[in-house]
């Protein structure tokens, strides 16, 4: 099944990072809208976090009830959060990271 939705940042800040990827790591900007598109195209185009797995860092902060991974190049991944807003499905992005130190 898919499901278009909307993208969104978690808050100011994960977006403000995004943004200064684009002279900072265009590279890893690039990934990461590219990620953005697909998950646009279809919400349910990644890895789903069993619900005993999700961070509860996350269940806190951002009220998260479920989990998304989209797997990036290098290591990297993406996660993010499925939501509806009214009759509009949304991808909240809350990080990307790597496993190197």
């Amino acid at each position: 099944m898919e499901l278009p939705s909307t993208i969104k940042f978690a808050d100011e800040k994960i977006r403000d990072s995004f943004e200064q990827l684009e002279k900072e790591d265009p590279l890893l900007y690039k990934t990461l809208s590219h990620a953005f598109l697909s998950i646009q195209r279809n919400a349910f185009c990644s890895i789903q976090i069993p619900k005993n797995l999700i961070p509860k860092e996350y269940t806190q902060k951002y009220g998260v009830t479920n989990l998304w991974k989209y797997d990036l190049p290098k290591g990297w991944r993406l996660l993010y959060s499925i939501a509806r807003e009214e009759v509009i499905v949304v991808s909240i992005i809350l990080e990307w990271m790597t496993d190197d130190p």
